[in-house]
Order: structure tokens, then sequence, then C-alpha cells
């Protein structure tokens, strides 16, 4: 309460115990009265009362001589006694029962009575004693606090750990420290007092975690610690030791109780500015001020995010610090601990202004900062900038104060919960150095490796201002970019180092997302070369590279890729690496995402290779082995694959596993590396040709492959080594792209490269001939080396068509003796003999090499090996066992079997490429025989062929083997059933039906799986909806043409959830469709328009972050060839955009003279207009931009695209359904397609012109804005009459319509109709038709009125505005038509969202449906592309309408109040209101607000606030339960928590207002009567209370005549009453008015 209402209850208690006294003057009987009964809270005060009056007595001379002795009574007898019996709450319990607020009334009561008792006791024996058993009830609930000292108290911080709540005897030992504590004496008690100290200061450090321990820390803090404060010297020291010393725990648990500690003993540990002292004794108490660890303990409570409490007084010390320091005037610093830089906190009386203008604009933005709200924040933030000015001395720029107090303020930023203020805070501090130079300092470095960092990590941030276009990058990504490379140009060179190797370990210490980590890589790759990392940096950044492997976004990894690897090369210092630590670098880069060769990286790796060869560190184990003399990377490679070659010392015999394939990736990229080196080189100067040096490369491999065939004793090990190296070269030496090397010279490389490898392919046939053939792989390890050896045999297949395919070459002479042999030896296994491992393995390996023959033959022709009749061979692909299962082999042939199973693929994987080799064998044979299969087996009775034959069989084989292959095995049965499925469908429906379910769920299944899902759906698309089945299940119209539509319907399903699922089955169609080119194609695709129609309209609304991944990969596409990654990764065009781009240009293609083609679009055009009825009746209203707002938007785009094949007589079947469009109230864009439609009707067949008039003839109260719409096509009168010989009817019709409009009651309509009539007049007056000059007058002067309209209001803006609009200003509907207005131009300049604008690049980059090259639909001839959509939207904006938000800073800006004395009484919320008031220092005043007769919780919650905030003594409700509701809580934001509320039901209203009227209250109702008075006229009482009415009727008639008088509040306007929380506002803000006046002036 404030010091009047506090002196007010000073008085009372002083009559109270006088009134006590004057009944006996002698103090024992009275105080043996009052000790005699049961205690309860009224008679303990009541005795504390006696007491202190007493005490004044005894102080003036007074007292009796018994005194101490009755004092001693007192205590001993009475208070100690009642305080023990006080101790009944369980250890850590909570005191939450109805008698907790009166318990702790008893027990504050009898403290203060101890207290006296103590003073009146005549010596400190008794304060002494009282203490020390409180001391002891006090550590037996707390952690002990050991002995006298330092390193004592040290050990009780130590010892506190989570103290327990405290129980009973421990909360009145506090009371009663608190009590006594102040009358102990400072030198003679100094023991005691510290002892005390340190046991209150470990109870209260202990309170860092929520719960009882909290509660203890907040009632020591609150009670115990400020009393011990008063006692000064040794029990200050003791507690500010404890919290200053070297070895306190420390750590962000510590914070809140430490700043707790501190918020309470502020007044103490600040110099008292008004205490009259000498120096010497103000120095000598602690002046926290100079302390280092007290600032640091200030600045982490300024940035606890999670704990606003803390925060609050952490501001709280900083402002008293302030307020402390200015009254003094004395000059004082913080001695920095590291001896150098600024003060964490200095005081200079000559820099007072500035000092005062700093902290106070610090505090300030730490205050607004609260708030989150960043409409608040964002005007503070010029003045963090004024900080930057005021902390660097102009002089020397260094600077003046501490950095980290800035960087509280981003901390603080960085680690709000509202992710924009975080994006403003991390923005503010990238564009520090943009306009500044600040001084280095060690703690900005370490910031930006930390907190700010952590701030990077949020996706979220880097999303595109508002109005940016997609694919134009990330502001934020670009400011980091920016800052870091201007960061590390000033950054000292000794520092630079160490700084960029935390940077980018710290970019390994945690799992980033794809987008930072992107942005994150392109900055670090943008920084000017300097020598500043060494080995452990190339180390950091390979973990970086690892961790990019991790994310999804297959395009953003390999960007983050390349731009890692340009760090290296700009960051390394090549003089500290060899060149083995760059090749394990370049290693962990992935070739097929961002390294291809011939790609811009790679030529930048080379030429940096090239110029630094000569410098990299060289190892002292290297034996440079020949060119050492010429170049050290040449004879680093050479010694390379020498090594790799030799014969590993590990080699494990026949058995042994296949060597991992890294080794052979890497040499083989180092040997391609040198050689483009190389060819760089002789580019500059004729040093040596390149065959030579590769020559030389690999001579120890090709001396190895040409004795395969002859060495039967190689080394296994050595020959897969060989083999692997041999198939990495062939893979990585194609070309990815055209980068930026000469293409001659890149052909040359791998023209050489084939010719070295062709001329061992005799020698390397033979060997994988003997290896698959001889028997030779009997292991399960085998299996893989069988794998090898069957790649390379691909791989020198492709070699010898490309130079040119000749009967008897070597790859000749190998593929007929495989296959004979893998036949031979799979016809062996069939006649039953003991199924081995060895056999088992060799029939594994057999079929594999026929798959392999098979896959050959069937994408080379010219492999042809037998007739086109059946042979042998396919008589015994058609005979196979299909998915027969191997035979486990017997376990005591051989025992490591089970081992190398284990260790290996295991038996299942086994059996399971065996049965896909079985079908890949099949699937060539149904090629191959297509034409034999029958519709029925029921025609061949004995077939040659049983596979191809018996097709229902086959059918039933491949059901089988879907249930039986794993997912990534099931390819070859698709393309088996694609074949098969056409053939049966007719007679075997049902099992068709099977087929496509079956399918199916192997495809949902695999939705997941990202590497094998695309190849699957591709395939099964291609089974299901092979043209051939779509055209005969429409014909027989049966359960599978439903089934398909089903699948269709959950293929678009599934593209909502997985982007690029519908891509692929409308792409498939619409090729088979145009491929098709024939009536019985389009009369097919008739019957699944559904498809196309809903690709037309397809597009899903995506998640913010979805939107954002797709932002940042269109913005990595653009930058092209600049990023590898887009060379090397192929666009697979699986944005939703391409579905609709290839379902228009499939449109486009569609001849409207073809019957079967203009059938198919016209039922496409009616499907499209009852989509648009259905989604215009789902909901009547529909925002901007929504899903129903871009479904119609995208109808009528192809509406628009099918137009010109429309006739005369299909249009005369939609024209009413267009116009009844038309009359929908339409979003924008939907609007103008509309327009656009309906006047390109009217252009082409003006015979529905009668129709258009009768569009105005509707009720005008049914047409209401609608009628826009039609006014806009009006407006374009002289496009639609192009056609028309005698327009002079027209016009006059026209001009009667419109000028009916003209005087319509609607200002819009008006507008549109007034746009309208000029156009018509002016065409008029250009065919000067004679009838309408009577007419002339009346027009020119209304349309003159409206041009010269005066003053600035909206009605002239509006008008300028609505005839500059695009649509009627520039917007041409002839000129105008193609896709790149209908798509991007409208769609941009009518305000939808960007997803919906689709780029006239993206038409012309899908290629998969070509257009003719004469197609003149794509780009619009007219300015309309150059226009923008504020060039007309945003006109009514003035000229100075930015310059607010480009001051530097706002004159005057939000600051919420916040009491600077709500510190430590926060944290005791169970005080009684009044205490808990005084003690927040705040005011209350003598108001009471009866509110009982209230009834809706939104208004009782906004008096609530009302009240808290101006201090009323009592809000009064019907009922307690109203605060528990949350609409009140929403409008009370925690006020009840602060504020007296009583219940007092409205029955009980008379009895509560006639009691208050007898404490002297006058009773004001605010109710307009008869005798009510004036608010401005009234003068209210001290003692008021205010009774407010019920928000419907008031003031009941009865409760009127109990009131002393009626205000009401004038009015000036119509409506005659307010709201009850905004009357009971009004009266109470009058009230405190009064009041403050009254304080403000003496005399009043």
């Amino acid at each position: 309460m404030g010091a009047r209402g506090r002196r007010r209850a000073g008085q009372m208690e002083c009559v109270l115990a006088e009134a006590l006294l004057s009944q006996s003057r002698d103090p024992r009987v009275l105080l043996g009265a009052l000790c005699c009964e049961e205690a309860s809270a009224e008679r303990v005060e009541t005795l504390r009362f006696l007491l202190q009056r007493l005490e004044d007595e005894e102080a003036r001379g007074g007292g009796a001589g018994a005194l101490p002795e009755a004092a001693r009574e007192v205590a001993a007898g009475y208070l100690v006694p009642l305080l023990r019996g006080l101790r009944g709450r369980p250890a850590g319990g909570a005191d939450t029962g109805p008698a907790a607020p009166q318990r702790r009334r008893v027990l504050r009561a009898a403290g203060a009575a101890l207290r006296s008792c103590a003073r009146l006791a005549g010596g400190p024996q008794l304060a002494a004693a009282l203490a020390e058993e409180a001391l002891r009830d006090l550590l037996a609930a707390g952690p002990a606090p050991g002995l006298d000292g330092a390193e004592e108290a040290r050990r009780d911080l130590r010892a506190a750990g989570p103290a327990p709540g405290l129980d009973g005897a421990a909360e009145a030992a506090v009371e009663v420290l608190a009590a006594v504590g102040p009358c102990l004496r400072p030198r003679e008690d100094a023991p005691l007092l510290e002892r005390v100290a340190r046991a209150a200061l470990a109870l209260a450090l202990g309170g860092d975690e929520a719960g009882p321990a909290e509660g203890a820390a907040a009632l020591v803090a609150g009670r115990l610690l400020p009393a011990l404060g008063r006692c000064g010297g040794a029990a200050l020291r003791a507690v500010w030791g404890g919290l200053v010393a070297p070895g306190a725990p420390e750590g962000p648990g510590r914070v809140g109780p430490k700043l707790l500690v501190l918020s309470a003993l502020a007044e103490k540990l600040l110099p008292d500015p008004g205490a009259e002292r000498a120096a010497a004794a103000r120095e000598a108490g602690p002046d926290a001020r100079r302390c280092w660890s007290f600032w640091r303990t200030v600045q982490a409570g300024l940035t606890r995010a999670e704990d606003a409490l803390t925060r609050k007084r952490a501001r709280y010390l900083l402002q008293r610090a302030v307020e402390v320091s200015a009254e003094l005037g004395a000059d004082c610093a913080c001695t920095p601990q590291e001896g150098t830089g600024p003060s964490l906190f200095w005081w200079s009386e000559k820099k007072k202004d500035e000092l005062l203008k700093f902290w106070e604009n610090y505090i300030l933005i730490m205050e607004t900062l609260e708030g989150n709200q960043i409409h608040v924040i964002k005007p503070v933030l010029p003045k963090l900038n004024n900080l930057f000015e005021y902390a660097v001395s102009e002089e020397n720029g260094c600077w003046l104060f501490h950095p980290s107090w800035h960087l509280c303020i981003y901390k603080r930023m960085f680690e709000s919960e509202n992710k924009i203020l975080t994006k403003e805070g991390v923005t503010h501090f990238l564009e520090l150095y943009e306009t500044r130079v600040l001084p280095f300092s060690a703690e900005f470095s370490e910031f930006i490796i930390g907190p700010l960092m952590d701030a990077l990590s949020e996706s979220s941030l880097y999303s595109r201002s508002p109005g940016q276009l997609i694919g134009s990058g990330s502001p934020l990504g670009l400011k980091l970019q920016k800052f870091l490379v201007t960061y590390i140009s000033l950054l000292p060179e000794e520092i630079k180092s160490s700084f960029l190797l935390k940077f980018i370990q710290k970019m390994t210490s945690r799992h980033w997302c794809a987008i930072p980590i992107l942005f994150l890589s392109k900055a670090l790759a943008n920084i000017p070369r300097c020598k500043a990392l060494g080995v452990e940096g190339l180390l950091a950044l390979r973990d970086v590279l690892q961790c990019t492997m991790i994310t999804h976004q297959i395009l953003l990894r390999g960007a983050a890729q390349c731009y890692l690897l340009q760090t290296a090369m700009n960051l390394v210092d090549v003089e500290k690496v060899s060149l083995s630590d760059v090749s394990s670098l370049v290693m962990s880069v992935r070739q097929e995402e961002s390294f291809g060769r011939g790609t811009s990286l790679w030529t930048e790796l080379c030429d940096w290779l090239r110029v630094n060869e000569s410098c990299f560190r060289r190892p002292s184990t290297c034996s440079s082995i020949g060119l050492h003399e010429t170049s050290s990377l040449n004879a680093y490679v050479k010694n390379l694959v020498q090594e790799y070659i030799k014969s590993p010392a590990w080699e494990g015999g026949e058995n042994c596993c296949m060597p991992d394939w890294l080794e052979a990736k890497l040499v083989a990229m180092m040997v391609l590396l040198a050689i483009d080196v190389e060819g760089m080189k002789s580019q500059y100067s004729e040093k040596r040709r390149t065959q030579n040096v590769l020559r030389i490369f690999l001579d120890p491999l090709l001396d190895a492959l040409v004795k395969f065939g002859t060495n039967a004793y190689m080394p296994l090990l050595k020959t897969d080594r060989c083999l692997q190296l041999l198939l990495k070269l062939l893979h990585t030496c194609l070309l990815k792209g055209s980068g930026t090397q000469d293409v001659a010279h890149t052909d040359e490389v791998l023209t050489l490269l084939q010719n070295f490898v062709m001329s061992t392919t005799e020698s390397i046939s033979e060997f994988i001939l003997r290896r698959l053939t001889m028997k030779e792989l009997s292991s399960v390890s085998d299996l893989d080396r069988c794998h090898l050896y069957l790649m390379v045999l691909t791989e020198l297949i492709n070699l010898h068509l490309k130079v040119g395919w000749k009967r008897g070459n070597p790859i000749w002479r190998v593929i007929f003796p495989l296959k004979n042999a893998s036949i031979r030896h799979l016809q062996e296994m069939d006649r039953g003999q003991e199924p081995t491992l060895g056999r088992q393995i060799q029939r594994v390996v057999s079929m594999a090499a026929l798959a392999m023959v098979c896959e050959a033959i069937d994408q080379k022709p010219e492999l042809q090996l037998d007739s086109r009749d059946a042979g042998a061979t396919e008589r015994f692909l058609s005979s196979l066992q299909l998915n027969q299962t191997l035979q486990k082999p017997h376990t005591q042939e051989d025992s490591s079997f089970f081992e190398e199973s284990s260790s290996s693929q295991g038996w299942g994987k086994i059996v399971a490429q065996y049965i896909h080799d079985q079908w890949v064998c099949l699937s060539f044979l149904l090629k191959k025989y297509h034409t034999l299969i029958p519709a029925s087996e029921d025609e061949i009775l004995e077939p040659i062929l049983p596979a191809v034959q018996m097709p229902i069989r086959t059918l039933q084989s491949a059901l089988e083997a879907l249930t039986i292959l794993p997912s990534d095995q099931v390819l070859p049965v698709f393309h088996c059933m694609k074949i098969l499925v056409p053939k049966l469908l007719t007679s075997s429906e049902s099992l068709c039906i099977v087929s496509f379910d079956m399918a199916w769920k192997i495809i949902a299944s695999l939705s997941n799986t990202q590497l094998i899902f695309w190849s699957n759906l591709k395939a099964f698309v291609q089974f299901v909806f092979d043209p051939k089945v779509l055209t005969i299940a429409a014909k027989i119209k049966g359960q599978a043409y439903f089934k398909i539509k089903e699948i269709m319907y959950r293929i678009i399903e599934m593209s909502a959830i997985k982007t690029g699922v519908f891509n692929i089955l409308i792409s498939y169609c619409c090729k088979s469709w145009i491929v098709s080119a024939s009536n019985v194609s389009l009369s097919t695709a008739k019957n699944y328009s559904e498809l196309v129609l809903e690709a037309c309209i397809f597009g899903t609304v995506f998640r913010r972050d979805q939107r954002l991944i797709q932002d940042v990969q269109t913005f990595i596409e653009n930058l092209g060839h600049e990023c590898a990654a887009n060379t090397v990764i192929e666009n697979t065009k699986r944005e939703d955009h391409y579905v609709r781009i290839c379902a228009v240009k499939f449109l486009c293609l569609l001849d409207g003279s073809n019957m079967s083609h203009k059938l198919f679009m016209e039922d496409l055009a009616f499907k499209l207009l009852e989509k648009d009825e259905l989604v215009s009746k789902s909901r009547t209203r529909y925002y901007v931009n929504s899903q129903q707002h871009r479904v119609k938007n995208r109808i009528w785009q192809t509406l628009l695209v099918l137009f010109p094949r429309f006739d005369q007589n299909f249009l005369n079947r939609i024209i009413d359904k267009i116009f009844q469009a038309g009359f929908i109230s339409n979003q924008a864009s939907i609007k103008y397609f509309i327009e656009w439609i309906i006047i390109l009707i009217l252009h082409k067949f003006p015979q529905f012109l009668p129709k258009f008039w009768d569009c105005f003839s509707y009720a005008e109260e049914n047409l209401k804005t609608s009628i826009c719409t039609f006014l806009s096509v009006l407006s374009h009168l002289d496009i639609l009459t192009e056609n028309i010989p005698e327009k002079k009817l027209i016009l006059k019709q026209a001009l009667i319509i419109v000028l009916h409009w003209c005087f319509n009651h609607n200002f819009s309509i008006r507008l549109y109709a007034l746009v309208a009539l000029k156009k018509i007049w002016s065409m008029c007056k250009t065919l000067h038709i004679e009838e309408l000059d009577a007419l002339t007058s009346i027009i020119e002067s209304s349309l003159n009125q409206v041009e010269n309209m005066h003053g600035a209001g909206n009605a002239k803006k509006n008008w300028q505005r609505i005839q500059e609009h695009f649509f009627f200003a520039t917007f041409h509907p002839l000129k105008d038509y193609c896709l790149e207005t209908i798509f991007y131009i409208l769609p941009r300049l009518s305000g939808l969202v960007e997803d919906e604008w689709i780029a006239i690049g993206k038409f012309t980059r899908f290629t998969d449906i070509p257009l003719d090259a004469g197609f003149q639909w794509y780009l619009s001839p007219t300015q309309l592309c150059e226009l923008k959509p504020g060039d007309w939207s945003q006109q009514d904006i003035g000229s100075n309408s930015g310059e607010a938000d480009n001051e530097s800073e706002w004159s005057d800006v939000q600051k919420k109040i916040i009491p600077w004395r709500n510190n430590v009484p926060d944290s005791d919320l169970e005080l009684v209101f009044q205490d808990r008031a005084a003690k927040l220092g705040k005011s209350l005043s003598r108001l009471i607000v009866v509110a009982s007769l209230i009834d809706k919780p939104t208004n009782l919650g906004g008096l609530c606030r009302t009240c808290e905030v101006f201090g009323a003594s009592a809000l009064v409700v019907g009922n307690l339960q109203c605060i528990r509701d949350k609409q009140f809580q929403h409008l009370s934001v925690s006020a009840e928590q602060w504020l007296p509320l009583v219940e007092v039901k409205a029955p009980q209203l008379i009895d509560y207002l006639q009691q208050k009227k007898a404490e002297g209250y006058t009773i004001v109702g605010v109710e307009q009567t008869v005798k009510s008075l004036d608010l401005t006229q009234y003068c209210f009482p001290e003692k008021s209370l205010l009774l407010l009415g019920n928000e419907r009727e008031g003031i009941p008639a009865n409760l009127i005549q109990q009131l002393d008088v009626c205000v009401e509040i004038p009015q000036q306007g119509v409506i005659r009453s307010l709201n009850v929380h905004v009357s009971g506002a009004l009266l109470i803000w009058e009230y405190t008015r009064q009041q403050l006046l009254k304080q403000g002036d003496p005399g009043s």
C-alpha cells in the first residue's frame, strides 16, 4: 500500500494498543491475558500490536520495570511453543489447505512479536538464544553450512544441490531468524550471523528447480536475507563472499537463484547515495558494481529465455546500479577479469549524459523484447544502432562498453519463441558490418560460433520476403554471405584460422536441415581465398560433407557439397596438406550428385590442382617412382595406381570377400583429375601428350588385365580390384556436362581410355567366361564377384557396340558359350542332384548370366544369336519352373556356409535374386514372341513355348512372384504383366483385376523408399495404364474399367503427399494418346477424361516448410551451370506445375477439326463447368488463395485454352453456364478469366449478344456487385463489335444499359458503369450517331464532372485507379491471348499467390509433349508482361507513406510500464494481497468496486484488469469461480493474482452495502436516475464503493435505495448506454485522477 495507507494502518494499531493499555497499566496482566487462551491470528496480531506499543514506551523511557521479565516470559512461555506447534506440515509438502493463509498470518505476527520481546528483554541473550535454536531447525531442513570462512561457504554452496522444500519447523525458523536477526550485535554475534547467512544462502541457491526447493528459496530470499542485509557487517560479507567466491558453482541452473538473492539484497550490495557517512565507511561495504561475477550473472539473467521472472530481476539490478551510479556521481569501474579490454560496467561523471542515454536505451530495448510483439519491437531496433555508436570510441576505435551487453540483446532475440522476432534479430546482427566497422572482440567470435549459428539452424528464417519472386534466393542467406565475407576480412590474421576451423566444426556438431547447411556452405564458399585451413580443417569439412548426406533433398544436398568443396579450394593452405588429404576430402563428395566429370566444379578443381600441385606437403614416406621430376600430382597418381594394383598383404584365399569399392573409386577419380590437369597444361605449353601420361598411369592396370586370360594363378583379390578400377574409370570418365573444358580434349580422354580397355577385352572376357562357367564360383561371397563380372561384361558389350559390332570379336566369342554353359548348368541342376552349396551357387550364377545375356540382346538387337524362330534357348526359358525356391544346402557339407550367409547376403536374398533373374529371362521371351500369346489357353493343345502360349498360368505365376519377391526385385514381373494383361483382360478379367490390386499394394508400401519407388511406379503405370489395357477396359466396361479409375484416384491422392507421382501417370497417358494419334486412341481417352480434368486442376496447397524447400530448389536451379549439382542431377520435373503443363500441352495438340478430338474437348469442357459449379456450392464464401479459389482459377484457365476449338453449336449449350458463373461472387483472378472468355465468345460469335443483354435485366437485388463482371465486358465493346458491320444499334443498346447502372446506389457499380460509359461514348462520337445527339450534353458534362472531381478524397482516387487498372488500360483480349498471359501474367497481376504462377519457360522445358515449331501461343506481344501488381493496386498510398519506415530512429515508441520493485515478492504469491502490494511498492486506493450484478465473464475479466491497474482495494464479484473461465482469463491477463477478490452474491448485496456504510464508505451507483449527478461535477470521497449494474437491467430499484449518490456519464451520441466494463473503467479512472490530484496538492 502507499505511504498514506501505511500511516493509516499504523494509526489504527496505535488506537487499539492504547485502548488495551487504558484498561490496565500493568503490562504483565495484559500480556498474560492475551497468552492464556488458544492462539488465533487476531490474538497473536493483537499481542504484536501491544508489544510494539510497549517497545515504543520503553524507547521513550516510560516503560515498567518488570517489562524485561514479562517479555522473556511471553517469548519462552508462549511464542516459542506456539512456533514449535506450527511444525505440522511434512517436509517438502505444499501448504495448500484453507488454513494455510491463516497459519502464515500467525507465523508473521509471532515472528514480529518475538522481535519486540528480544528488544524488551534488556540484553542480547534472548535474541542470540532464539537465533541459535532457529538455526538448528533450519540446518535440519537444508544443507549444512560447514565451518567458518570462505572455503566453508563454498562447501555450503556445493552441498546445497537441489534443496528440499522447507518443512513446518524450518519455515518457522526462517520467520524467527528474520525477526530476531536485526537484534543481534554486529560485532559480538558476528560468528552466529555468518552461520545464519551461509545457511540462508545455501537454501536460497538451492531453488534452481521448480517445486518445493523453489518455494524454500523464495521464502528465504523474501524474508530472511533482507533482514540479514539490515544487520550489515559479517552477515552481508558472508552472503556476498558466497555469491562471488571463485569456486562457486556456475551454470544456467544457478542464474535464477543467484539473481533472487542479489535482488533481495540489492539495496545493501549497492552503495546508498542518501547515507551520510564517510567515504572510507562507504567503501568498507560490498559494491556489486565493481564485481565482474555480479555483472556476468546479470547478463546471464537478461538472456534467460525460459524464465521471465529471472529476466525481470536482472533488469531491476541493472536499473538500480545505473540509478545509484548517477546519484553518487563518483567514478567507478569493474576491472576486466581478463586484464585487458573494456570494463563490464563503469561510470564517469564527465560522461554522465552519454552513459544515462546508453543505459536508458538499453533497458528500454530489453523491456520491449519482453512483449514479443514485432510491431512494438521493430520501431525500437534503431536504438540498438545507437548503442553501437555510443559503444565505440570515435578517437581510437576501441570498445567503450563491453560488447557482451549488445550480444545479450541479440541472444534474447534469437531465443525468442516468436520466430519473426528471431529472424529480425538475426537479420539485424548480419547487417552490423554493412554501415560500420566494429573493433575486434573475442566475444563476438564466440557469439557467432555459438548463439548465432544455433539461430541460423532454423530453416524458416530463410524464407523469401513478401513480394520476392520464387527462386530469387533467400534475403537472409545473402546477408549471411556478405556478413561472413566482411567479418573474415576484418579478423586479425592470427585469429582467422582458428575462427574458421571452429565455425566449420560447429557445422558438424548438430543435425542441420538441408536449407541452413546449404546457405552456410554457400557463405563459406564466397570467402576470398586465404591460407586458413590445414589438415584439421579438411577433416572438419569432410565431417560436414558426411552430415549433409542425411537429408532427402538431393539437389540441395548436391549444391551444399559443391560449395563445401569450393570452400576447401578457397581456404586450404596447400603447404599444410598433402594430396592424400585432398583426395580423401574429394572422396566424401558424391560424384553422382555434385562432382561429375565435365562440370564447372570439376574444372575448377583441376585448375586448383594445376596451380598448386608443386606446393602440397609431401609425406615423409612418399616414394615417388618416375615422373617426380615433372609433377608431384602425376607422381602421386602413378604411385597410387601401382600400390592399388599390387596384390594386398591381406590376401585371403579363394573364399575371401570381395574388396570394398571405395579405394577403386578414389584411384579412378585421381587418375582422371590428373589427366585433365595435364590436358589443361598442354593448352598452355606443349609439355607432353595426354596419351603418354594416361598410358603411364594405367600401365600397371593394363598389364594386369592382359594377363587375366593366361595367368590362372593370379590372386583373386587382385583380379577383383583391377576389374573394380576398370569399371570406375569408365563410369567416372563419362561427361556430366559441357562445363568449361574443351570438348575435343574431354572426348579424347574418353576415347583413349576406351581404346586402352578394348585392347584388353579378349583377356578379360576369357577370364570372366572361365570364372562363370567352370564352377569356380562356389561360395556366398562369390555372388558379389558374379555381379562384378557381369557388370564388366555389359560395359565391354557397350564399348564394342559404340565402335561398331563385328561378328567374331572377343565379346561375340564369349556370349554364345556363356549362354550355352549357363543353360547346361541349369539343366544339370534340375536332374535331382544333391543341393550342395557349390551347386546352388553355380545355379544362381548361371541364371544371373543368362539374365544378363537376355537383357543385352533385348536392348541391342545386333547381339541376336538365333533366328526369330523358337530355338533351344527359347524352349528352355519357356519351360523354366517359375518361382522355384532354391533348396538350402545341407549344413554338414560346409560348416562355414552359415557364417558366410549371415555375414553376406543371406540365403533369402540369394533366392530372391535367382527368381528375379528368371523373370528377366521370361520378360525377354515374352517381348520377342508377344505375337504368339493367345487370348485363351484353349487354343493350343501342345504348346512349344509353354510360358508364352499358356499366359494364364504365367500371369498366376507372376502374382505368386509378387508375394515372394522383395519390393526392389519386382520390376521384371511388372514388365511381364504389361505384356500379358492386355492379352487376357477380355477372357480373364478377374485375374487381371487381382494383378492390378496386388501391384498397387506394392507401390503403396514403397512410397517412403526413395531409391526404388520411382522405377517401380513407372513400370506399374506402364502396365496398368497401357493404351491397350485402357481401350479394352473401356470397351467392355467391366470391373477392370472401374478398378483402373479407382487406382487413378489413389495415385492422385498419393501425389498430394509425395510430389511427382501424378506426373508419371499423366505424362505416360498423354504421350501414349498422342503417339497413337488415331481416332481410336482419343475416343478411348474420352472414357478417362477425368484423368485430364484432375490434371488440369491439380496442385496442392503446400505447408510453409514444403514451400520453402521448393523455393530454395528453384533458386539452385536458376543458378544453372554455375552450380555443378544442376549439371549432374537430372531435373526430374516432379513439381506439381508439370502435371498441369503436361495436360495443357496435350490439349494444345488436339485438332478441333478431328471429330474424336472435338468430342474429347467438349466432354472435358462440360466436366470443367460442372466442377466449377460444385466448387462454388461447396462454400459460399472462399478466401483468396484458398484451395477452392485455386481450383476455380485452374478450371477457367483450362477453358480459355480450349476456347479456340469450340464451335457455335457447342457454345450454345454452355453459354448459360458461363454467364451464370459471372453472377457468382468471385475472387479477382476468376472474375478476369470469366470476363475474358465472355469477351472472346461475343467477339467470335456476336449472335450471342442478345443473351448478354439479358444478363443486365435480372432483378437488381439479386445482381448486387456481380453486375460489375458484365460492365467490365461492356468496357471492351470495341472488341465485341469488331466483326459487326452495323454497330449503331449495338451502341444504342449498350448506352441505354450502362446509363441505367450509372445511377446505382453502390459506388463500385457506378465506377464500373462510368468506365464502360466512357468507352461506349468515345465509340459513339467516332461513328457520329445522330440519334444520340440529344444525350451529348448530359453525358459529357457527367464525364467531365467525374474527370475534374475536386479534392483528394477516395472517390477521385478510385476513379483514377480503375481507369489505370490493367484490365481496362493495357489488357487486349485478342492480342494477349497466349499461354503466358493465362498462366503467368494474369495470375501475377490479380494477386494470386506465386505458387499459381507458371512461367512460360517451364512450358518450353517440358519436352515430354512436344508442340509444333510454329506454335504461336507462348508469349504475350503486348506491354502487359511488363506491368507489376504495384502499378495499379497501390496507387492510393501517398507519396510520403514510406518516410516513417526510413527514419533512423523513431521519435516515440511504445513502452510498457514495468514496476521495478516487482522482483523478490513476485515469488511469494501467498502473502495476503495488502502485504504483497506494499512489498511491490504498489499504492492501493480506498476504492471498492462491486460487480456482483454483472454476468458476462468478459466484462468481469476486463474490470478485474482495470481495477488492478488503477490500484482498487478490492473487486467484489457474485461468484469466485468466474476467475477459472477462459474468457475471463483472456481479458484479465493474470490481474486476479494481484487484486483482492471478494465474493458477495447478489441477494447478499444489501447487507454488504449497509456494512460498508457503517465502515464509513460512500455508496456510489453508476446509473441514470432522476437525481443522478454528472460525472464531471462529482467529487469522490476517499472511501468510495462503486456499484455497477447488470448488463441488461442496470441497478435494481431496491439497491438504488441503498445508494448515497448516483453518477452518470455525460453523452453526446445517439446510443443511450455504454458497456458496463467501459462505464466502470471511466469512473475508476476519474476516482484515481481525483485522488492523484489531492496527493499532489497537500493543501487540498
